[in-house]
């Protein structure tokens, strides 16, 4: 028997791969050599981008799908033979199936779980290969944007014929008092045990070996006993982290061996008093975050991902609910080790809520192995606290999931997002525990936490002072006033006439835009109600997808409930959130201080979050009085009315009568130059280190210019690779990953670079044509190109500027740039910035009246007062001989839906994040066949309703009408769809939800 113990090799890079679907692509020999060759964490859906008509729909913000395929090289030695070998995926999305050497292994459906298999009957000495292919084909099989490909790590895992079978070490503490805790480590061996021992070391926090155990091996199951005297308890708090090191010894020979953190908690919920963790009453306070929530779609490096997860607990969070999935094993990891407490979530639904999704493709074959490799991978981690068994679901499978899932840890409770809640441990509810009627009125028979609230929006830098609900005022909510009497904000991302539906706004940052309440109302109830356990905001991080759910659809692509944006901009809400959860000294002001289109004089609701006991707000030096954070929701800022004057105003902090802290703003002048700073995220595991690139528009005082939308534009040269570049804004089509630039959104802009393996010099030239986009505050222009070190040593050298203003080409005619310059209306000004004689910037940028934000008055939006939701025909799931045509009139969006005389579908999807109730509906129709009715089956949730007859009305060019219907939607995923009935049918342009 050989004496080396388990080795286990990083598998994440030099794949090469391929966007195709050929079957002679799994054999061990094929030509490769024309493929693009990469590093995982790989996300192919994220580097294709957003395309009208995307597979994965408005749910996935119009990216794609599709069948890829993963090649991999590898040698084996000859003693490796005689081992077992595995090769272990943390994320695969979705459908995968493996191949060694040509030899078929298994298949994986399930996207969002690890797997890992023995291969090794396949393997020979010298030269393997692997192939793995990735099936998205199926289109949308998610209700949110997800990743395609293999976009987590991969290793492969050398060990003894005898070893520790995977995911079966489960460390257990079922006694912790202040002098002593007892332990429980479980094991299972696979193999051969004669002869063997078995050892359990336990390690303190510092490294300090506490206490072992070794006896022979009598059975491949053994189970330890220990005591630890005066734990060290983990909390978020103070996340302090022990250690099992578990071996199989020959003699004294290590033969496998595995490392387990573990901690010491007490976890108990109360029905009247909410959850309690190491005997304190303690407050939840968390956000659900998609897996994909971020810059860089699902292919996350462990450094970026722990910076995301760190920039969430800074905001005062103690716990996070990965929604509505499992994530890699390094998302525990180091949620154990920063602090935050985790919901764990298997499923979105058991059954189909996306047309395509695990719950329709796979869910009744493999859940249970899903759940079983989901609870045993992730059980030891001391900050997974609950386990969720999945999100808006019921059906009667529900009491058999609870089951099976306490037999795997009978330690911790389970719960749910809203599914079957009479069979959970913990009564979870999503949005619809935001209303006043089901706060003030709800009685419970067990513990209750609102597993998804509050539902609110903000458009980083965008403001208005009228209060905006998602679906008009509904009935039982808390009030939520105007801050004004008439609105004093008139910019826009689009011209309103230019909207599909009254959705297309942006959202205000005084946290008056939701669907029933808002964040500050929100985080009162909770804190004031000794019963409510506490919420997961949704979300943490803007996140891809369900872009037609609140925000209308194209031109947008992404959903901006986070407290960051999707670069990770902190938005004002994320410093409410510090303000109320937080200790350390803070100050935040908003709105900015530069409105150049306001009238002097204007009064504005200046609004300043802090920790401290009283704020003072200054306008160029004159104080305009003191305010103190209050307890009540509207107290919670400090709130001055300041009429609007140019100039510089400050906020300072005190505690104690001293000054802590202070902010300000001065008001700024048009765009001249950018600021960039450079973040690093080191090296962590496999992955190497990640960059963080920001650039912002400064104006020629060094004050931020907060409608900065000028393209920035990068050179990357030397040894990192381009993950992706991200504004924030929602309606930005630019490619994040294969652009050369990216336009500054309110003032700001970034790029994510990883650096490649050995990476030994890097550095880039960021450019820009500088001013303000529609001329309006000055018609003056900036060009601006410099270089900086990312990694190692700059070679300097210096960067020369051509432009031209008269369209002509600047490599050709241009004029060396040295100083700012003015233009008229409607001016392209084109440049070239070289680099030794090279070309390394083409940069173009257009300035005009109608370029960039748009800015109206009072009455831009008068239109849309009154108007429901409206889903337009032609973004639905069209099937048979359904089109999408723009052959007629005054439709309402991109267009409408054309049966051309046969027979087809047209299928709607709306979230109903309330709970069930009807609601009333019409279909926007039209149709001029004389006599004929056009029915059509109206299905809800593939469930005939009943059929609808439209009459003609009047013409086939212009002349729409309605069809009326009452439906009872559930809560959560609803589809709706109109099925032609043996007469073709009408025009269908829109669904509206009155």
């Amino acid at each position: 028997m050989s004496s080396a113990q388990r080795i286990e090799t990083n598998f994440n890079n030099n794949w090469n791969f391929i966007l195709e679907d050929n079957p002679s692509f799994s054999k061990e020999n094929v030509d490769d050599t024309n493929w693009k060759n990469l590093n995982v964490p790989h996300d192919w859906s994220f580097e294709k981008g957003v395309r009208k008509g995307g597979d994965q729909g408005q749910g996935g913000g119009y990216h794609d799908g599709g069948i890829g395929w993963y090649r991999k090289y590898f040698n084996i030695k000859k003693e490796s033979l005689s081992k077992i070998t595995y090769i272990n995926f943390d994320g695969v999305y979705m459908n995968s199936e493996v191949w060694i050497n040509g030899n078929y292994i298994a298949k994986r459906p399930y996207g969002y779980i690890s797997f890992r298999y023995d291969i090794s009957k396949y393997l020979k000495e010298g030269k393997n290969t692997i192939a793995v292919r990735v099936d998205n084909a199926l289109e949308p099989s998610a209700r949110w944007y997800h990743p395609c490909g293999i976009y987590a790590p991969v290793k492969l895992i050398e060990v003894n014929k005898t070893h520790i079978q995977p995911n079966s070490i489960f460390i257990k503490t079922p006694s912790i008092n202040k002098n002593k805790a007892q332990v429980v480590v479980d094991a299972a061996i696979n193999g051969e045990i004669r002869k063997l021992k078995y050892e359990v070391k336990l390690f303190s926090p510092e490294g300090k070996e506490l206490t072992n155990n070794c006896e022979k091996l009598e059975n491949t199951n053994p189970s330890y006993q220990f005591e630890i005297e005066n734990p060290q308890l983990w909390s978020p708090e103070s996340p302090t982290l022990y250690k099992a090191v578990t071996q199989i010894l020959d003699g004294k020979k290590v033969i496998d061996e595995i490392e387990t953190t573990f901690g010491f908690k007490t976890v108990k919920w109360e029905t009247k008093t909410g959850f309690w963790l190491n005997g304190e009453n303690v407050k939840l306070k968390g956000v659900c975050e998609h897996w994909e929530g971020g810059p860089v779609g699902g292919a996350w490096t462990k450094p970026l991902l722990r910076w995301k997860l760190q920039s969430l607990k800074d905001m005062g969070i103690n716990v996070i609910r990965p929604s509505h999935n499992p994530t890699p094993p390094m998302f525990y990891d180091i949620c154990d080790e920063i602090g935050l407490l985790v919901m764990d979530e298997i499923f979105d639904g058991w059954h189909k809520k996306a047309p395509q999704d695990y719950g329709k493709q796979a869910f009744d074959e493999w859940w249970q192995r899903d759940v079983t490799e989901w609870i045993t991978r992730d059980r030891n981690h001391p900050s997974i606290f609950v386990w969720s068994l999945g999100n808006e679901t019921h059906s009667p499978i529900g009491p058999e999931l609870v089951e099976f899932g306490k037999k795997l840890d009978p330690t911790r409770l389970f719960t749910s997002g809203a599914g079957n809640p009479e069979d959970m441990d913990i009564t979870g509810v999503n949005g619809g525990s935001e209303t006043k009627s089901f706060i003030e009125s709800k009685t419970f028979d067990k513990p209750f936490i609102s597993t998804e609230a509050p539902h609110t929006w903000q458009t980083r830098g965008y403001y208005r002072t009228q209060t905006w609900w998602r679906d008009n005022e509904l009935p039982g909510t808390y009030e939520l006033p105007n801050l004004t009497e008439k609105e004093i904000f008139f910019y826009e991302g689009i011209n309103p006439k230019n909207w599909r539906n009254r959705k297309q706004s942006f959202n205000s940052s005084y946290d008056n835009a939701t669907v029933r309440v808002s964040a500050r109302k929100y985080w009162e109830v909770m804190r004031d109600n000794p019963w409510h356990s506490g919420h997961f905001r949704w979300t943490g991080f803007d996140y891809y997808g369900e872009a037609g759910l609140v925000h209308g659809g194209l031109p947008f692509n992404l959903f901006m409930g986070g407290a960051l944006d999707v670069a990770g901009f902190k938005k004002d809400l994320f410093y409410f959130y510090q303000s109320q959860w937080t200790k350390e000294p803070m100050i935040h002001m908003l709105p900015s201080w530069t409105h150049p289109r306001m009238k002097k004089g204007t009064v504005i609701p200046v609004w300043v979050y802090s920790n401290a006991d009283e704020v003072e707000l200054f306008l160029n030096g004159k104080s305009l009085g003191k305010d103190k954070p209050g307890t009540v929701w509207n107290e919670m800022q400090c709130e001055w009315l300041v009429p609007y004057a140019e100039g510089k105003l400050e906020a300072v902090a005190y505690i104690n009568g001293k000054e802590v802290k202070r902010t300000s703003f001065s008001t700024s002048k048009q765009a001249s130059k950018l600021k960039t700073s450079i973040e690093k995220l080191n090296t962590e595991d496999s992955f190497t280190t990640s960059y963080i690139i920001t650039s912002e528009s400064l104006d020629e005082n060094d004050n931020l210019y907060p409608y900065g939308e000028n393209k920035v534009y990068y050179n990357i040269q030397g040894d990192v690779k381009k993950i992706s570049m991200e504004n924030g804004n929602p309606i930005d089509p630019t490619s994040r990953t294969k652009s050369d630039f990216r336009a500054l959104f309110f003032g700001k802009t970034r790029l994510f670079l990883r650096e490649q393996p050995n990476a030994k010099t890097a550095s880039i030239i960021t450019g820009s044509i500088l001013g303000d986009k529609a001329l309006y505050t000055s018609n003056k222009i900036t060009i601006e190109a410099k270089q900086f070190a990312v990694l190692g040593k700059l070679k300097t050298s210096d960067l020369e500027i051509l432009y031209t203003i008269n369209g002509e080409n600047p490599e050709t005619n241009g004029k060396v740039y040295k100083d700012a310059f003015e233009i008229q209306d409607k001016t392209t000004v084109k440049s070239i910035v070289k680099q030794d004689g090279k070309i390394v910037l083409k940069m173009e940028e257009t300035f005009g009246k109608n370029q960039g934000l748009f800015w109206g008055d009072e009455h831009s939006k008068d239109m849309w007062i009154g108007r429901g939701v409206n889903i337009s025909a032609e973004e639905g799931i069209l099937k048979g001989s359904a089109v999408a045509s723009r052959e007629a009139r005054r439709f309402k969006g991109s267009g409408f839906v054309d049966f051309k005389g046969k027979e087809g579908s047209v299928e709607f999807y709306q979230e109903n994040d309330g709970e069930e109730g009807d609601y009333s509906m019409r279909f926007r129709y039209m149709h001029n066949n004389e006599g004929a009715l056009h029915p059509m089956k109206l299905y809800l949730n593939d469930e005939y309703v009943r059929t609808l007859e439209f009459k003609p009305t009047g013409g086939w060019e212009k002349e729409w009408k309605f069809v009326p219907a009452i439906l009872r939607l559930k809560a959560g995923a609803n589809s709706i769809r109109l099925e032609t009935s043996g007469e073709s049918g009408p025009y269908i342009d829109e669904l509206f939800i009155d």
